[in-house]
């Protein structure tokens, strides 16, 4: 029988009413007694590494969490992340930076609903996370929600309150989960049986993300240059910035690479993606300032995938190498 750990980290499905709204409260242990059908198909142990609402999760936890799966990936056959929902697409895709080519799955599911609720998804979600993980043909990050099982890095949250809460940006499902069968829609990584996968250990989270409005100056960035390694703009469209390579925000980002600092450039439209060639306000940039660009990234990709890079160098060329080499699919040209 397979052997599962359940990492529990708090989130929505792990609420309780606390007298002041919702808030973590309950134990790993707790949320396994609540799937006790996963006892038919794998041995489940259960460890509570931390108990916080998603909004209070960052690098640190990220980190932590991988150190966690490393700790014990000799002893498991799988992992399963229980998570709150408004930041689990930042930290499934941060797992996949720092625990690469994983032969075992590592799932991230939580709920919209507390788990302590009659009318909840918390129970299917987290029963199914377990069978995904529990699965031989199951490998590397995914998010399992809602019957949907996503790629680490192509999850992305679209809806604060329905059941279904996630998306999987320009990219298919794996798989769905339907009556406890996974029916796979993609062909999975496979891989030898003395493979390993490779762990990182360094993020670098000082990264500003800029989202651009109408009327928005250039001068803010010369106010944060000090501030920041590196500075992501959500453009309009597929790329560009006001009056192109000769206005004023463009004249900032100058400024911005000679101070040795990292410019990436994405769209603020949820699917399709950037191209900065096609309209004049983008390439006049991008052919004026060395500036990487997502393409058809998502955000939470983009923005996790630049602090594991900054983590470990912070030459030019190394950055632009690496930005640019796929992992698990998050860019596809």
């Amino acid at each position: 029988m397979r052997q599962i750990l359940l990492i529990a980290t708090g989130g929505t499905i792990a609420s309780k009413e606390s007298g002041q709204r919702l808030a973590p409260a309950i134990s790993s242990q707790e949320l396994l007694a609540c799937v006790p059908q996963a006892a038919s198909y794998c041995q489940v142990d259960a460890v509570q590494l931390m108990n916080l609402d998603s909004t209070s999760i960052g690098p640190a936890h990220w980190l932590q969490i991988s150190r966690c799966i490393q700790e014990h990936y000799e002893q498991y056959d799988g992992f399963v992340v229980t998570h709150g929902t408004d930041t689990t697409a930042y930290t499934s895709a941060a797992l996949l930076y720092l625990i690469q080519n994983s032969p075992k799955p590592i799932v991230l599911t939580g709920a919209q609903r507390s788990i302590s609720l009659a009318d909840t998804d918390a129970r299917k979600n987290l029963s199914d996370a377990i069978l995904y993980a529990a699965d031989v043909s199951s490998h590397d990050v995914s998010l399992v929600f809602n019957g949907r099982v996503i790629l680490g890095t192509r999850a992305r949250k679209e809806r604060t309150r329905s059941y279904d809460a996630f998306s999987c940006v320009d990219y298919p499902d794996v798989a769905v989960i339907r009556d406890g069968k996974i029916i796979r829609y993609l062909e999975v990584r496979s891989y030898k049986k003395d493979d390993r996968p490779t762990f990182f250990h360094r993020l670098n989270p000082n990264i500003l993300l800029l989202t651009l409005i109408p009327g928005m100056h250039g001068q803010i960035l010369d106010k944060l240059i000090d501030d920041y390694a590196a500075i992501i703009f959500q453009s309009f469209g597929v790329g560009g910035l006001p009056d192109g390579g000769e206005g004023e925000m463009a004249h900032s980002v100058g400024r911005w690479i000679s101070a040795g600092k990292t410019i990436l450039m994405m769209t603020q439209v949820p699917y399709e993606g950037s191209d900065m060639e096609i309209y004049q306000v983008g390439q006049q940039v991008k052919k004026r300032y060395p500036m990487l660009e997502t393409y058809n990234m998502t955000m939470e990709a983009a923005v996790t995938k630049l602090m594991w890079i900054l983590g470990q160098t912070a030459q030019a060329h190394e950055i632009s190498h690496l930005f640019y080499q796929p992992v698990q699919h998050d860019l596809i040209r």
